[in-house]
């Protein structure tokens, strides 16, 4: 409401609806007139080329959060659009989000929790202690050094794979061994977890072959992005118990598919997208949306990491 008052306040019709599916939606009614497009990352408008040719007054797509796979960016860029985000403001979120999903994952949570809900007891079944573990993170931006830091106390071997090696200092001072080969680090985990973009180098990197050479009854988390990941691939492996578990709340489409594979397969810990909709989180991305249509209505430039297009240009970590 407030960021309504604010727009309203300078002279611009500020729309907000959840009704954007379909041709005869309130988003599709709008697209001619809109100058800007804000979306949440978590049950997102999509923005697809068709939408793009639409919205002829279109400016800006700015998203209230972080993340881009529903907006087409060739075209985005092609119509020379700027597409932003708000960078950084889920990262203690996702960060805290994963390292609970590698507690359940590990010490098998969601089995007790069932127990308790049909009135039976037991010992605890496949449950480990995380000290001593191998911690993989498949990518080391913020949020997967903020993941590596918060895993330190917990004694871990902790190893990283990147494109780019971090500060000697801060890999030392979190005690993360770099790894420049995937493929060689994946046997040496107990858990893996994916801290990468999507992007064509990325899409489908979990495949089928690249799953079988993780060990067996590894755990993996994923609050990146779901398409890093074969989908049947990763069913499969749980259900042969390759993969001792899988827990992340990234979909295809949000919602998901009530058909959806990763609903109803075994040793899952899945949710919908909830791991930077924290209220503290909820509360950075509302001031940096505010922030940002202030600078665009003043003709000002962005923080040079919240792009994501730019001129026409897609930011080097999506190329």
């Amino acid at each position: 409401m407030a960021m309504k008052r604010a727009a309203s306040s300078a002279g611009h019709q500020y729309i907000v609806t959840d009704d954007k599916e379909g041709p005869d939606s309130e988003l599709e009614k709008h697209l001619p007139d809109l100058h800007v497009l804000i979306s949440t990352p978590f049950h997102p408008a999509y923005v697809t080329a068709e939408r793009i040719k639409k919205a002829k007054n279109l400016e800006l797509l700015l998203t209230a959060g972080i993340g881009s796979d529903h907006i087409d960016l060739k075209a985005a860029a092609a119509a020379g659009l700027t597409v932003a985000e708000i960078t950084g403001s889920n990262v203690v979120s996702v960060a805290e989000d994963e390292l609970l999903r590698i507690l359940v994952l590990v010490r098998n949570f969601l089995l007790g929790y069932h127990q308790a809900i049909k009135g039976e007891s037991g010992i605890a079944h496949r449950a480990y202690d995380l000290e001593g573990k191998t911690i993989g993170t498949v990518g080391a931006g913020r949020i997967g050094k903020l993941l590596l830091q918060r895993l330190k106390p917990f004694n871990c071997n902790l190893l990283y794979y990147d494109r780019l090696r971090m500060n000697l200092e801060l890999e030392k001072e979190i005690g993360a061994k770099f790894e420049e080969d995937l493929d060689a680090m994946l046997p040496k985990c107990d858990v893996i977890v994916i801290n990468m973009p999507l992007t064509e180098q990325t899409r489908g990197l979990f495949d089928k072959n690249r799953i079988a050479k993780c060990k067996k009854g590894v755990a993996i988390v994923n609050n990146a992005q779901d398409a890093i990941m074969d989908t049947q691939a990763i069913a499969d492996a749980c259900s042969s118990d390759h993969v001792a578990g899988y827990g992340g709340d990234v979909w295809p489409i949000q919602p998901a598919p009530k058909d959806h594979p990763w609903r109803y397969m075994p040793n899952h810990a899945m949710t919908p997208h909830i791991s930077g909709t924290t209220i503290d989180a909820q509360l950075r991305y509302a001031a940096g949306v505010k922030d940002m249509l202030d600078r665009h209505f003043r003709g000002e430039s962005f923080p040079e990491q919240n792009y994501i297009v730019q001129e026409g240009q897609l930011a080097s970590q999506y190329r």
